[in-house]
C-alpha cells in the first residue's frame, strides 16, 4: 500500500444545489460533504443497489455505450497491457441495462468480472435524471463563448481508475457506493511515472505505478510524490471539487458504484485542446539540439507561460495581430494557418 497520510480538507454546510463560488475558486481539492444528499439516486441507493439499478433503468433511453469489461485476474484495475502496448481490458458497444445486469448477475461473486461504463453524458443517455439530480455550477461573465459544461455519469462495480489528469475543473458526485480518490499536484508528474501516450483508456497517459504495490527500486521518484498526495474519501451523496490537471486514481469501493461528475473550464470556447500542443511540441521541439530547445523555452515562456501582455503591450493595437486578445475570428484563422503549414 502507499504511504499516502494527508487527508483531503473537508468543508460542510455548503449550499445544496449549488456549488459555492469560494470552492471552485479555491484552486486545491476539497471534499463537500453531504452536498448532493438530497438527490432522488442517492436516497435510493442507501435503500439497496437493486432500486438504485431499477431507478437508472427507468431513465435510461436505450441510447448504446462503450462499456469496458475486464476478467477477474485484472481485480477491477484498468491498466496496460503487460508490455504497455494494449490494454488489460476490452471494450464493447452494448447498453447500459445490459451492463448493469451483468453487474447484478455477479453482485455477490467474490471474484466477478469487472464493469465500467466510463464518462456517458447524462443528457444523451438519461435525458431525464437531472430533473431529481443535479447541481448548479457557477460560470463568470465572459464577452466570449466559454467551453461547455459536460455532465457524465461512471457506472460500475468495485474498480480502479489508475493515476491520470483531466484538463478540466471537475465535481465528482458520488451517488451509489464510495469513493476513493488519491491526489497529486500537477508538479508530481515526473515523479509518478507516466504510461504511453497511446494507447489510453480515455485520452490521458496512466501512471505505470500500482498504489497497492509500488515497487520504489523501478519507481523510485514515487516516494516524493507520496509526500504531496492526499486522500479523498467519499460516501454517498458526498463531492469532490479537483482542479484541473491534478493527477487522481477513483477506486470505486462497493459492488455497485455510480459516480456523477460535473466537467467545464472558464476559457474560451474556441481555444481547443492544450493536449495538441503537446503532440505539435514531441513533433517539432523535443529532438532539437539541446541549446535550441532552451532557446525555444524563453520564447514559449515569453508569448506563452509568463504574462501574456507583455508580448504585445508595446505595440500599436493595430499591429498587435494574434499578440493581442484571440477571438472566434483570430481562432479560425490561426487553425487555417497551422494546417496550412502542417501540411506542406
Amino acid at each position: 500500500m502507499s504511504n499516502i497520510k494527508t487527508k483531503t480538507k473537508t468543508i460542510f454546510n455548503n449550499t445544496q444545489g449549488t456549488l459555492d463560488k469560494d470552492v471552485y475558486s479555491s484552486g486545491v481539492p476539497l471534499v463537500i460533504k453531504g452536498l448532493v444528499k438530497d438527490w432522488k439516486l442517492v436516497e435510493l441507493g442507501m435503500k439497496s443497489e437493486d432500486e438504485a439499478i431499477h431507478y437508472l433503468k427507468s431513465h435510461y433511453n436505450g441510447s448504446p455505450s462503450n462499456a469496458c469489461i475486464g476478467e477477474p485476474e485484472i481485480k477491477g484495475r484498468f491498466f496496460y497491457s503487460d508490455d504497455g502496448t494494449d490494454l488489460n481490458f476490452s471494450q464493447l458497444k452494448t447498453t447500459i441495462d445490459n451492463v448493469l445486469d451483468l453487474i447484478q448477475q455477479e453482485i455477490n461473486q467474490k471474484k466477478p468480472r469487472s464493469y465500467y461504463i466510463a464518462s456517458n453524458l447524462i443528457d444523451t443517455h438519461f435525458p431525464n435524471f437531472r430533473q431529481e439530480n443535479d447541481i448548479t455550477i457557477p460560470r463568470p461573465e465572459s464577452e466570449l463563448p466559454l467551453e461547455d459544461q459536460r455532465t457524465s455519469i461512471w457506472i460500475g462495480n468495485r474498480t480502479t481508475a489508475c493515476c491520470h489528469y483531466d484538463a478540466s475543473d471537475n465535481l465528482a458526485c458520488c451517488a451509489v457506493g464510495k469513493r476513493k480518490f488519491t491526489l497529486f499536484p500537477p508538479d508530481q508528474i515526473a515523479n509518478l511515472y507516466p504510461g504511453p501516450l497511446s494507447p489510453t483508456p480515455g485520452g490521458q497517459a496512466l501512471s505505470m505505478v500500482d498504489f497497492d504495490n509500488p515497487d520504489y527500486v523501478k519507481y523510485p521518484k514515487f516516494a516524493q510524490a507520496e509526500e504531496q498526495g492526499q486522500i479523498a474519501e467519499l460516501e454517498a451523496g458526498d463531492a469532490l471539487f479537483l482542479p484541473s490537471m491534478w493527477w487522481h486514481q477513483v477506486e470505486s469501493q462497493t459492488p455497485f458504484n455510480v459516480l456523477v461528475n460535473y466537467w467545464w473550464s472558464n476559457s474560451a470556447k474556441h481555444m481547443g485542446p492544450a493536449l495538441n500542443v503537446l503532440y505539435h511540441a514531441l513533433l517539432s521541439l523535443r529532438d532539437k539540439p539541446e541549446h535550441e530547445k532552451q532557446a525555444w523555452k524563453h520564447i514559449f515562456d515569453y508569448y506563452i507561460f509568463d504574462d501574456a501582455k507583455q508580448a504585445s503591450e508595446h505595440l500599436p493595437t493595430e499591429a498587435q495581430g494574434y499578440l493581442g486578445e484571440i477571438d472566434g475570428r483570430k481562432s479560425r484563422m490561426l487553425r487555417a494557418l497551422l494546417l496550412n503549414k502542417l501540411n506542406r
